[in-house]
This record gives structure tokens, C-alpha cells and sequence, in this order.
């Protein structure tokens, strides 16, 4: 049987990580935008450091950019930074401090789809959910889908719905987590016969790695001016003036004549 099979891995092989044994909803949050697109070893080492740094929704909501964005240097990705952030500001301003417990309304935050709310849900409060992330993908193709490819999340849904513990939502979620990570070491990746699976560009060179020397740069230094930014980096300068209009448009950082500033 499929759950025999998953819960009889996880009894021996169940992984320790400390965001699993709390069930604060903050806590919860803030583990699952970090485990978002970050290996588990590198979010390990940041984790109880953000925590320490902003304790809870209004200590991260009173918060300046600049200071959430130290915080979160060597995770990458750092959208989701700013995602957690605005999502603390509207628990703080629209639902009282407290972190919905509705589905829909958690899908309604910054930053919050279906995957991270349904984790939400199972892991702080145990509520039987269907969700998909990336290890849990893995498993529903290795067994019921080894045969396909392009396979879409819509038509695993159903069965991650049919074969949940419902009693038992949290362990069984983490459970097949494991059992994803295992399959991922073991075997060629089943998630590449997935519809939604797309192989990362390289990180050298690329805007990604730009966007994070600026950040980088604006961080350990302070504002500076254009030209200055645009040396520092070493590279293309209109590719650069570019990269930085973006990041001003998204809230990064903010360009004041010829000065250039974190938000």
C-alpha cells in the first residue's frame, strides 16, 4: 500500500529540521518562504537568525527593508524577502496580528500560493489539505505516473487528496517530503516528466547574480551614486541601468536622480 510504503521510510529515515517541531504559524511562514527554491542546508543556517532578528509579525512589519534584506543575504531569491515582509505588514494591518487559517484568504497574501498556504495549514494547524511542492511532485510521478510525461499538477492533485493521512496531515506531508528528497538522490529525477519542470539557467553571469552584487553592494556600503554602482559591478553599464530600473520598479531599491538607494 502507497502510505504503508511512505510512512515505513519515514520511521527510519525521517530528516530532523527545527522549523519541524514548532507549530507558531510566524515560524511555520518564515521556514516555508525560505525553504522556497533554497536547499535545506543553507536555509538551516539562516533560519533561527532571522527568527532572533524578527521574532514575530509586528517586529518583521515595523521593520526597514534594508535590515529584512541583511537579514536574508545568502538565501537568493530575494523577491521573496520583500514578499514576507508585505505579508507581515497586512497580518499586522488586516487580519489583527494573525495569520489567517483560510485557505483562500492565505493565497490572498504577498508572496502565498497554494503550495506554501496548504503547508501552512498542515504544519501549524494539521489540517488535511491538498497541496504540491516540488519534493511531493516527485513521489505522485514516480508511482503513478512513471509511464508519462508532460504530467500537469492539476492531474496529481487528485491523488495527493485520495491517499492523504487526514488524521495526520503534518507528519504525512513530511513524510513524503523525505521520500521525494530520497527519490531525488536515488534516481533520476521523476519531476522531470513534469509540465511545470523547467531546468535553472546558469547563476554566472546571469541578471540574477547582477541583481544580487547590487544588493550586496548597497547593503555593505549605502547609498551610492550610479556611476559608482555601475563600476563596481565590472560589467555591461546598460545592462546594469537596466537591471536597476527593475529593481526600482519592484520595490528594491530606489533611484533618486543619480542616487541609488535600498527602499
Amino acid at each position: 500500500m502507497f502510505q504503508d510504503k511512505i510512512y515505513t521510510y519515514y520511521r527510519q529515515h525521517a530528516r530532523s529540521f527545527i522549523w519541524r517541531k514548532t507549530k507558531n504559524p510566524y515560524h511555520i511562514l518564515v521556514s516555508e518562504f525560505m525553504l522556497q527554491q533554497t536547499q535545506t542546508e543553507r536555509v538551516m543556517g539562516k533560519y533561527e537568525e532571522f527568527l532572533a532578528r524578527f521574532p514575530g509579525f509586528s517586529a518583521l512589519a515595523g521593520s526597514d527593508l534594508q535590515s529584512v534584506l541583511q537579514a536574508w543575504q545568502g538565501l537568493g531569491y530575494n523577491r521573496r524577502a520583500i514578499s514576507l515582509k508585505k505579508t507581515a505588514v497586512w497580518v499586522m494591518e488586516r487580519h489583527g496580528g494573525k495569520l489567517p487559517r483560510d485557505l483562500d484568504k492565505l493565497m490572498g497574501l504577498p508572496g502565498i500560493g497554494r503550495s506554501t498556504a496548504g503547508a501552512i495549514l498542515a504544519f501549524a494547524h494539521n489540517v488535511p489539505v491538498a497541496f504540491i511542492e516540488t519534493n511531493i511532485r516527485r513521489v505522485f510521478i514516480h508511482f503513478f505516473f512513471h509511464d508519462r510525461n508532460n504530467v500537469k499538477d492539476n492531474e496529481i492533485l487528485p491523488f495527493v487528496e485520495q491517499t492523504m493521512d487526514r488524521d495526520n496531515p503534518r507528519d504525512w506531508y513530511y513524510a513524503l517530503m523525505d521520500y521525494g528528497a530520497m527519490l531525488k538522490a536515488k534516481l533520476p529525477n521523476p519531476n522531470r516528466k513534469s509540465a511545470h519542470y523547467t531546468r535553472q539557467a546558469p547563476f554566472e553571469g546571469s541578471n540574477r547574480q547582477i541583481r544580487g552584487k547590487i544588493l550586496k553592494m548597497l547593503l555593505s556600503q549605502g547609498p551610492l551614486r550610479e556611476g559608482e554602482l555601475i563600476e563596481g559591478l565590472s560589467g555591461e553599464p546598460s545592462r546594469a541601468r537596466t537591471i536597476l530600473r527593475e529593481m526600482d520598479r519592484e520595490g528594491f531599491v530606489r533611484i533618486s536622480g543619480s542616487l541609488i538607494s535600498i527602499r
